[in-house]
C-alpha cells in the first residue's frame, strides 16, 4: 500500500476538519458558519504544519472549464493564506463536492484526494477518508455515486448553463437529509455503523492506529482492537468539531459565542 510520511516539526500540529457544507441551507445562513470556520483557521495557522480538509467543504461544487460556483471567497482566501504560510493542505473529496477537479490544486496548491489514503505521522499509522461508500450496505448511494462519477453524466451536466445547473444541483443537494444531520443524531451501534465495520475489517490485515473519517456528521472517538481508534470528525453545522494531532489525537470543539449558533456536546 502507498503511504505518505509526514515528519512533524517541534511544536507543530496536524489539524482535521470535515463536513462544513458551505452554501447550505442558503447563502446568508452559510456565511455565518463560514465566518466561524475562518476564525478557526486564523487561530490554528500559528502552530499548524498540516491541515486535512476531509470532505464536503461545499454543499455542492462543480467545475466547468472556465467557471466555478459563486461565493466562498473568504474561505478560499483563508485556505490560500495558510498554504502561503507553508502549511500543507490535503483535501479529500466528499459526496457533496465529488465533482472537484483541479481548481484547488492549481489556484491554491492543495493536494486533492478522491479515495482513502494512508499516512504515517509521529510514528503512528493513519487511514484517512471522507467515508462515503466504504463498508457494507448503503447500496442505493453506491449506485448513485457510480452515476455521478460517470464521465458521460458529467459531460451532459457540464453542457448545462451554470445558472440552470447550479439551481438544479443545489435543490437536489439540499433535499438530502445529510445537511440537516437528522439521520446522524443517533449512534447505531458497533454492528450497524458501516465505517466501524469497515475499520474492524481493515485491522484484520493491517496495523492502523487511527481511522479518521468525515461524512457521518456525529462526532465520536471509539477504541477498537489493539488500541486502534475510530474517529469521526463531526461537522460544522451542529457541532463545530475538529481533530488535532501532536503526540496523540484529540477531538475538540471550536469555542464561539453560544448565542450565535446552537452547540451540542461531543460524543466520546
Amino acid at each position: 500500500m502507498l503511504k505518505t510520511t509526514i515528519n512533524l516539526e517541534p511544536g507543530k500540529k496536524v489539524y482535521f476538519a470535515s463536513d462544513q457544507h458551505f452554501g447550505a441551507p442558503d447563502p446568508k445562513t452559510s456565511k455565518v458558519r463560514e465566518e466561524h470556520f475562518i476564525r478557526w483557521m486564523d487561530e490554528i495557522k500559528h502552530d499548524a504544519q498540516v491541515l486535512f480538509l476531509m470532505g464536503d467543504l461545499f454543499d455542492f461544487w462543480h467545475e466547468w472549464k472556465h467557471v466555478i460556483p459563486k461565493g466562498y471567497v473568504r474561505v478560499l482566501g483563508k485556505i490560500a493564506e495558510l498554504k502561503d504560510r507553508g502549511i500543507h493542505i490535503y483535501f479529500f473529496v466528499g459526496n457533496h463536492d465529488l465533482w472537484m477537479k483541479d481548481y484547488l490544486e492549481e489556484e491554491i496548491g492543495c493536494t486533492v484526494f478522491y479515495t482513502k489514503q494512508y499516512f504515517e505521522m509521529g510514528g503512528k499509522q493513519f487511514l484517512l477518508a471522507h467515508g462515503d461508500g466504504l463498508g457494507p450496505g448503503d447500496k442505493g448511494y453506491k449506485r448513485m455515486k457510480k452515476v455521478f462519477t460517470n464521465p458521460v453524466a458529467q459531460w451532459f451536466f457540464r453542457w448545462l448553463h451554470p445558472d440552470i445547473a447550479m439551481k438544479i444541483a443545489l435543490y437536489m443537494s439540499q433535499k438530502n437529509k445529510m445537511i440537516s444531520g437528522d439521520e446522524d443524531k443517533e449512534f447505531l451501534g458497533e454492528d450497524k455503523e458501516f465505517l466501524i465495520i469497515y475499520s474492524k475489517e481493515k485491522l484484520r490485515t493491517q496495523r492502523i492506529d487511527y481511522f479518521i473519517y468525515g461524512h457521518r456528521h456525529l462526532p465520536m472517538v471509539m477504541e477498537l482492537e489493539g488500541k486502534a481508534k475510530y474517529i469521526n470528525l463531526g461537522d460544522w453545522i451542529s457541532y463545530f468539531t475538529y481533530g488535532v494531532f501532536e503526540h496523540d489525537f484529540q477531538l475538540k470543539t471550536f469555542e464561539m459565542n453560544k448565542k450565535e449558533l446552537p452547540h451540542k456536546e461531543v460524543i466520546l
